[in-house]
Parts: C-alpha cells; structure tokens; sequence
C-alpha cells in the first residue's frame, strides 16, 4: 500500500500548526503568563520555545519521516530493541488525552449553540449554568461524541483529502476569529493596562518556578512526546525542509497564543477579572463578560467557535497517531482504523464525562477526567520527549543528520544534536519532575 503524503507545504504547515493549537494555546497561555507575572514570563517563554522547543520539534519530524512509519513502526524500522516502547508512550498518551479532550471540546459545541440561546446575560449565574451542565452527564456524551463524530470523519477521509483540506479550510478561520476578537479586545477601555502587563517585563517577579512554568507551556503547546509531529513528519516528502517546517510550525503556534493574550489581557483589565483564574475564565468568567457587551452573543459565539476549531485540529492529530498504527502495522484500511479508533477513545471518554457530578469517578484521589490528564500530561509525555531527543541525538546521530540535510546544509546542526543528548533530555525531566510533585 503506498504511503500518503502531505499534498503541499502549506497543507501540512497548516496541519501540523493545527496539530499544536490547541485549547491550551488559547486558553492555558494567558492563564500561565498571568500566574507568572505578565511580560517576563512571555519573554523566557520565547527563548525557550525557539532553543528547545524546536529542536525537539525537528528531532520529532526527522524520525517520521526517515522511517515513514508510524510512531511505534518508526523506532522498530530505525533501531529496534527496546525503542519502540517510546512510540507506545505516544500512542498512548494521545489516546488518553483524546478521550478526555474530546469532552472538554464537546463543552465548546454547548457553549457555541448556547451563546445564542439564553447563556449571554446579565441574568444569567454562569457558575451556576457551567456547574449544571458540566454535571449533566447526558449532555456531555452528547456533545463528546458530536465532536468525536466530527473527527472520525476528517481523519476517515485521509491525509490529503481529510486533514490537510480541512487543515487548510480551519486554520485561516481560526486564524481570522482570532484577530477579530484581538482588534475587540484592543478597543476595551482597559486595554492599555491589560497591554502593559502582558509586554512590559518586570524581571523581579521572575523565579525558578516562572522558567519551569515556561518549560512545561513550551513543551505541552507544540503537541510533543505524544507521536502526533512522528506520524505527521512520515508524511513530508523529501523536498520539504524539515528544519525550515519546525521553524515556521513553532513560530506560528507561538504567535497564535500570543494573539490570545490580546483578547484575555485587555478583557480581564477591562472588567476587573484576575487573568491567572484559569478553566474558569472561559467557561464562568468571559461569557458573564460577554454579557455586558454590545453584540456579546456575537462575541461569544466566535470565542467558542474559535475554541472548537482550536481543538479539533489538535484532536485530529491525536486520532491519526493511532490510526497511522493500526493502518503500518496491522494492515488495517484507513476507514476501518479511523471508525474503531474514535469510537473506542470516545467509550474511554464516557468516564470523563460522566465525572463531573453524574456519578462519583475519583483515580488516585483525583476526578476521572482530572487523573487522565495527569497521567498523560504529567508521566507519559515528559517521558516520551525525553527519549526521542536521546534516541536522536544518541541513537541515530547520522541518519537523522542526513535526513535533516537533504533539501540543503543544516547550518546548525552541531547545536542540534548536542540540545538532543543534553539540554532538551535534561529540561523535558525537570518538566516530569515538577510534574509528579518531586520540583
């Protein structure tokens, strides 16, 4: 069977940026960057982002596509041995996060159709409606699997014909609500204060902890560790610059997030609102907001849309990391994969749902949905960067050096390999290490 392949550059850029803009990067950011003092934090957060964030990023794109094979069929093909342990982490952890972030993107669907029908008011108690419905566990299968539906069919349709159209098609949607809601929130009367906070650094509020913070965001935003730029990068053909793609698909991720800060920033100084209040600032806080707005319902249902669209891209890369496996490895047909694999991560969801106040679900002392995200965020994907970067830089020195040189010389390529053996290793585990409660 002849492997597909990204159609264009501009297909796959688009997927694979999709792929990393998530909810966290409209949402997670902000929050972060508030808890962390503002600009300073932004500031670290680049630097780390462009030194580590990348070089994982293209140690992720020389693996796939060197083997053009799956994440597990990748190390098997490369090496060997023990190594392909490391695809099953990401195989894995995407799972587990697709299960449950397919719940919280149902949340974006109610939230959506909801802006129009009685949500945005001042009547309204958004605490008391996001309680009620977070714990209405009918409601959320519904919705979980509304969204599920929807990327089940992207994925079925196939590398050119699903994610890369539909890649092309989303992100200048998303791309476009987002500088809607940036230029409204600009035009806020607390803008300038709200400006100020996010881009003027104060280096003094800047502790071990913010540079950890900045880490972790880093790692967690680009989609790494979970096997999702492996399975794209097996797609690239060889005439795309793998060190070029990692460059750009890095920058724009880390532009859009920026982006949503000037939508968060200038709303929270506007209207009084802490901008480090996390879940439920979007959920509780922005639609109470919305609701004092001139056309809030307009406002709000494009913040959500914008939501959704963020986690759909990222929720079709999750997908397709599995179905990659089954389709190399198994021989099954891309339909089949794509049908078996989304309804059994939605089923692994149904936990998720139902955890919220339906039934009383608790995982080493935490809510379901809380201790899926734990287990996958906090363990799985830490030790998957951690031993992609090693099994590059270590591991498969020459081939991955070859692989990234064959659209020109790869001026950095020194700095690269030496990031894999030792900085990159070092900073993922100080990730996991605060992850588990030990930093």
């Amino acid at each position: 069977m002849e492997r597909e392949v990204w159609n264009s550059k501009i297909g796959f850029l688009l997927a694979a940026t999709g792929s990393a803009m998530g909810l966290g990067n409209v949402w997670r950011f902000p929050y972060i960057t508030g808890a962390n003092g503002g600009a300073a934090f932004v500031l670290i957060y680049f630097i780390i982002v462009f030194s580590i964030g990348v070089p994982v990023m293209l140690a992720e794109f020389a693996v796939g596509r060197s083997s053009k094979l799956n994440a597990v069929g990748a190390f098997k093909k490369l090496k060997g041995g023990k190594w392909p342990v490391v695809g099953w982490i990401g195989i894995i952890a995407g799972f587990i996060i697709l299960s449950y972030y397919s719940v919280i993107a149902g949340w974006t669907i109610k939230y959506f159709i909801s802006s129009f029908t009685g949500l945005i008011s001042p009547n309204v108690n958004t605490t008391t409606y996001f309680n009620q419905f977070t714990s209405n566990g009918l409601q959320n299968i519904f919705f979980q699997a509304i969204f599920i539906l929807i990327t089940i069919y992207v994925v079925y349709l196939g590398v050119e014909k699903g994610i890369e159209t539909w890649s092309k098609i989303l992100m200048p949607i998303l791309i476009l609500i987002l500088l809607l809601l940036v230029i409204r929130g600009v035009s806020l009367p607390g803008a300038p204060d709200g400006i100020r906070f996010y881009l003027n650094p104060n280096f003094s509020e800047v502790t071990g902890r913010t540079i950890l913070a900045a880490l972790g965001q880093a790692f967690f935003s680009l989609s790494l560790g979970m096997g999702a730029m492996i399975t794209y990068g097996s797609y690239i053909p060889k005439e795309i610059s793998l060190p070029k793609s990692a460059f750009i698909v890095t920058f724009l991720d880390m532009l859009l997030a920026l982006l949503a800060g000037f939508v968060i920033f200038p709303t929270a100084f506007t209207f009084g609102i802490e901008p480090g209040a996390g879940t439920g600032l979007i959920f509780i806080t922005l639609p109470s907001i919305f609701a004092l707005m001139p056309f809030g319902q307009i406002w709000s249902a494009l913040f959500f849309l914008l939501l959704f669209i963020a986690a759909l891209t990222s929720a079709i890369g999750l997908l397709e990391v599995s179905v990659a496996y089954v389709k190399d490895e198994r021989n099954w047909s891309r339909k089949k994969a794509a049908l078996a694999l989304g309804t059994t991560a939605f089923i692994i969801g149904v936990p998720s749902a139902l955890s919220n106040g339906t039934i009383s679900l608790n995982l080493f002392g935490m809510q379901f949905l809380d201790a899926m995200d734990y287990l996958s965020s906090n363990i799985l994907l830490p030790l998957g960067g951690i031993f992609v970067t090693l099994f590059v830089g270590w591991v498969i020195k020459d081939t991955a050096l070859k692989e990234i040189n064959l659209e020109g010389k790869f001026k950095f390529e020194k700095s690269w390999i030496w990031i894999c053996r030792t900085i990159a290793p070092i900073s993922i585990f100080l990730i996991f290490l605060a992850g588990i409660g030990l930093l």
